[in-house]
């Protein structure tokens, strides 16, 4: 009788190392090249974040990643503290790794870590239209926010967005309350 296939590993979630910042660009980029290919070519020029950028998130704390089984970086995920919130910065997985729930378990993961906090909710800014944005959190039970509900560190995130050439028609701000 042949034996069982031999199931690999779920990938684990940890916080970010150095050592895991080039593949963590790596990821972002090839993760943006999605955007390419439903026209958004400027989103998918953006460069990931720096470095420096990722070397703060990661000293305090708020930066984590994917690892599969060998430890290797798969995804990741960034978070700020906006208006007492968790609120996602980045949530990217390698395209390799698409649609086998790795997505869901960072941002299930970012909930966890805000409720032991005792923040209120988490929140996000996205695009409206993308399937693997607006449309995925919603299905997450994020739900939009109108621009009456938005409050002033958040309301200034969508300012800079704006600042940065985002086309703030294109975008929404999401929450996920507990």
């Amino acid at each position: 009788m042949p034996s069982p296939p031999t199931q690999l590993p779920e990938p684990t979630i940890r916080p970010a190392a150095p050592d895991d910042f080039g593949a963590l660009r790596e990821i972002e980029r090839a993760a943006g090249q999605l955007f390419a290919e439903i026209g958004m070519e400027e989103i998918a020029k953006d460069e990931p974040p720096s470095l420096d950028e990722l070397r703060k998130y990661r000293d305090r704390g708020h930066a984590w990643v994917l690892a599969d089984a060998d430890d290797a970086p798969i995804g990741f995920a960034l978070v700020d503290i906006v208006d007492g919130c968790a609120h996602i910065e980045q949530v990217s997985v390698h395209p390799r790794h698409h649609r086998q729930g790795y997505g869901r378990r960072l941002i299930d993961h970012i909930a966890t870590w805000a409720r032991d906090r005792a923040m209120p909710a988490v929140t996000l800014t996205t695009f409206v239209d993308v399937p693997w944005n607006a449309p995925y959190y919603e299905r997450r039970g994020f739900r939009t926010l109108t621009d009456a509900e938005l409050t002033p560190e958040l309301a200034a995130v969508r300012a800079r967005e704006a600042d940065n050439g985002l086309d703030p028609r294109t975008r929404v701000c999401m929450r996920l309350g507990f």
